[in-house]
């Protein structure tokens, strides 16, 4: 059963090329001065374990298991993907640049499914971003970097902080929603990952804390 919905989630994404997405702009939110040159998305810099249950949809599929994301150098995470049975499904070391496939289940073992993988982890596991143009909202302190033609939005909450938020684009579609829930900056209790043009979501909700 689990290798034939493995398959399917596979053979799902050979139909993520065949949508568009939406061109993003930044509502409700003036532009301000800062002294801010870098900021920093501090989740998964500590050294320590991060556990989390993890539930991922793609189209009509579901798979849940056990992700963990350590990081084992300055620039580069290992993430691995297990079944609620402990059995391994996927294993890869990643960093900005670099991406290194230990192990993935057969079922998996897909390019598209591979660079699904790795273009969302290098996106969430990114750190430090520099500051292009700075905003401001009601609730939230806005920072822009633009690189070439990505570009990503930074949402830290006024009252607190800490990051909430980062929404990523790509030569101007909105791609990525990263939603966090937190009670410090170096750990996110939850995340919400939901692709905007394609029908993937991808949740995590913390099973240990890191001090």
């Amino acid at each position: 059963m689990r290798r034939l919905l493995l398959q399917n989630l596979a053979y799902s994404l050979v139909l993520l090329f065949c949508l568009s997405c939406k061109t993003y702009s930044l509502t409700d939110a003036q532009p301000v001065s800062t002294a801010e040159k870098t900021v920093e998305n501090r989740y998964f810099s500590s050294h320590e374990d991060y556990v989390y249950k993890c539930q991922m949809d793609i189209y009509q599929n579901h798979v849940s298991g056990i992700l963990i994301i350590k990081k084992i150098n300055e620039t580069t995470h290992r993430v691995v993907l297990t079944s609620d049975f402990g059995n391994k499904l996927i294993d890869f070391e990643i960093s900005e640049t670099d991406f290194k496939l230990n192990y993935v289940l057969p079922d998996l073992d897909k390019k598209i499914v591979i660079n699904f993988l790795k273009d969302d982890f290098q996106q969430l596991l990114k750190q430090t971003y520099s500051v292009t143009e700075s905003f401001e909202n009601q609730n939230s302190k806005i920072y822009l970097l633009k690189i070439d033609k990505k570009a990503y939005y930074l949402f830290f909450n006024k009252e607190n902080g800490l990051l909430k938020q980062i929404i990523y684009t790509k030569n101007k579609k909105e791609k990525i929603d990263f939603t966090f829930e937190a009670k410090k900056n170096n750990f996110a209790d939850s995340l919400n990952l939901q692709h905007k043009d394609f029908k993937i979501n991808i949740k995590l909700f913390q099973i240990t804390e890191n001090e």
